[in-house]
């Protein structure tokens, strides 16, 4: 399985859908097709964390100050069903591995796993 989720008005999501090679990638905008709870477990298994899949950039993580909370593994995954931009992205789903962010690390790794 090739899937990418990412959120079509970031700068940052469209520059790395141009730089990487998404032929054969199913593609889902996450504010338009919001994540369900099925696909945002299947991502949960692969990490082990979904504090490893949240946004803390995000201007409503600042918003509802929740970085004087202390948030437990619950919270994060409540929050990333309630709003989309909670979830850190893009997100790759390459075969059985999980790509998530923007870091350079992290999009040089996903670029030798798919040949880029």
């Amino acid at each position: 399985m090739k899937k990418v989720y990412f959120l079509q008005t970031c700068d940052t999501c469209r520059r790395i859908l141009k730089e990487v090679h998404t032929n054969g990638f199913e593609r889902q905008e996450i504010k338009t097709h919001l994540i369900t709870v099925a696909q945002l477990e299947q991502m949960h298994q692969l990490t082990k964390s979904y504090e490893a899949l949240f946004n803390k950039r995000a201007k409503l993580y600042k918003a509802m100050d929740l970085k004087n909370q202390t948030l437990t593994e619950k919270d994060y995954k409540q929050l990333i069903l309630e709003h989309y931009t909670f979830l850190k992205r893009p997100v790759f789903m390459v075969d059985d591995e999980i790509f998530v962010g923007n870091s350079k690390k992290v999009i040089e790794k996903l670029k030798e796993k798919i040949g880029n």
